[in-house]
């Protein structure tokens, strides 16, 4: 609004209060009409307060962990994105420990220093792969990410045999959902399990081969720590200290040992991190 409008309302004697209130709002409201229609100095002083969003050149969806390294390598900020089920929630389990998202996070965004970087966990406790396939646009793609890993199966296990294709079938879209939003998908196998407290997951070996299935006809990159944890922790006795609940969910160590796969997987494992290096038994 110019001086001149502003002067005029305000020294005019023949106006009332109430009709100089009138003529202000009106010539007010009109000016900010005239701004939207025009795209004028209000909305190009927002944009110029916000700042354009960086155009990243992203690698392939299909790259996989080379793509991971170059974009690493790069300056730009990244968002990465945990999804899956209670193993990736860290709810309940992990004794006011770190997950392992939390252990991820603190080794790229401090210990590496790309503190730009975002790390989410959408994690919920009790999802399977089609209730994640349902909920994608929400949990995943609408935070635009980068990178997103996804661990699922534990639940979805339970279903035995009968379960398989569905499970296969829920874990491809959401694969093929991810790629084509831009990102690129790390599959992730759940950790094995301690069978005589956890009888109805015994087909949970089948499910983890299912994810190597779909990581290899999808070119995602996979990180398998069914196939990890079964070479380190070989008896079933000795499995059971990573895992707080004696039967399906890791504790602290086991959460420190899923972080540290995935480390030495995507080639940021450092033996002078304090995170790299924190025990596991």
């Amino acid at each position: 609004m110019s001086d001149g409008l502003l002067n005029s309302a305000e020294s005019n004697p023949k106006l009332s209060l109430a009709d100089r209130r009138d003529f202000l709002t009106g010539v007010g409201l009109a000016a900010c009409a005239g701004l939207v229609a025009t795209g004028g100095a209000a909305t190009n002083s927002a944009q110029a307060f916000q700042g354009a969003a960086p155009k990243k050149k992203k690698p392939a969806p299909t790259s996989g962990v080379a793509g991971i390294t170059e974009m690493l390598g790069g300056k730009d900020p990244m968002c990465w994105v945990f999804t899956g089920d209670s193993i990736t929630h860290g709810a309940l389990h992990t004794k006011g420990f770190r997950s392992y998202p939390e252990h991820f996070a603190e080794r790229v965004r401090w210990e590496m220093k790309r503190m730009r970087d975002i790390v989410i966990n959408t994690g919920i406790s009790g999802d399977k792969a089609d209730g994640l396939f349902a909920d994608l646009d929400w949990r995943v793609l609408h935070l635009k990410p980068d990178v997103v890993s996804i661990m699922i199966g534990m639940n979805d296990c339970t279903l035995g045999e009968v379960g398989r294709e569905l499970f296969r079938k829920s874990l491809t879209g959401i694969v093929n959902k991810v790629k084509t939003a831009g990102a690129i998908p790390i599959l992730n196998t759940p950790n094995p399990i301690y069978l005589k407290n956890a009888d109805t997951r015994g087909d949970l070996a089948a499910y983890a081969q299912i994810i190597r299935d779909v990581a290899l006809g999808t070119k995602a990159a996979l990180v398998d720590h069914y196939a990890h944890w079964e070479a380190v922790k070989p008896d079933q006795e000795s499995l059971v200290k990573w895992l707080e609940d004696k039967s399906i969910h890791p504790g602290a160590l086991g959460h420190r040992e899923l972080a540290k796969q995935i480390f030495n997987d995507l080639g940021i494992y450092d033996e002078k991190s304090p995170t790299c290096q924190l025990p596991v038994e």
